[in-house]
């Protein structure tokens, strides 16, 4: 017992790989509620994280609890459903928010990455922007987007568990960001 509580991360994700190994057995192998396809990953770079500046306590604040920021470099196309969708050059997002601590195991840029994208996308704007960049889908709920990341997610990666997991911790917590962005009220036009 002593050495499951020294090393707790490790026993979560080793309990995690078992739930998740039991789930596939009992998994009916339910089809996600869209359609997505990509041609290819997104394109990005990334940005600095600002430690400069901030002196030896504030950079160190700043280095343990802000997460790295990327633009996207080049247009994104992907479709949902048929429709022809892109997140435009220069869009800036964090990734998936995955709780620091975790980072070790599920990195916001890794099996989350194009479903969080997408997501981090419609969670400023409350809509997706259509290839045309002229109009979008059409304004989306909280709901409706984290149903859309958890099934990119599915799509793109195939691991149930962990985009559930993902999707309940964005249904749990995700109201903050949202809020955020419908306070702050850009239009996918600015």
């Amino acid at each position: 017992m002593e050495i499951i509580l020294q090393f707790w991360q490790f026993s979560i994700v080793i309990a995690l790989v078992w739930i998740g190994f039991i789930w596939k057995i009992l998994d009916k192998d339910v089809k996600p509620n869209m359609e997505f396809k990509a041609i290819s990953m997104p394109h990005m770079k990334p940005i600095p994280i600002p430690t400069k500046g901030k002196g030896f306590w504030g950079g160190i604040k700043v280095w343990l609890f802000v997460s790295r920021k990327w633009e996207i470099s080049e247009d994104y196309h992907y479709e949902i459903d048929g429709e022809k969708l892109v997140i435009p050059k220069g869009f800036v997002f964090d990734g998936a928010s995955v709780p620091k601590f975790l980072h070790t195991w599920l990195s916001p840029m890794g099996v989350l990455l194009v479903g969080g994208l997408v997501h981090d996308y419609g969670y400023k704007h409350a809509t997706l922007l259509k290839l045309s960049k002229q109009d979008s889908i059409g304004i989306k709920t909280q709901k409706e987007l984290d149903i859309i990341f958890r099934d990119i997610n599915i799509i793109q990666n195939g691991f149930r568990l962990i985009n559930y997991l993902a999707y309940y911790g964005l249904r749990l917590g995700g109201f903050a960001a949202w809020n955020k962005h419908r306070k702050a009220n850009i239009h996918w036009s600015d």
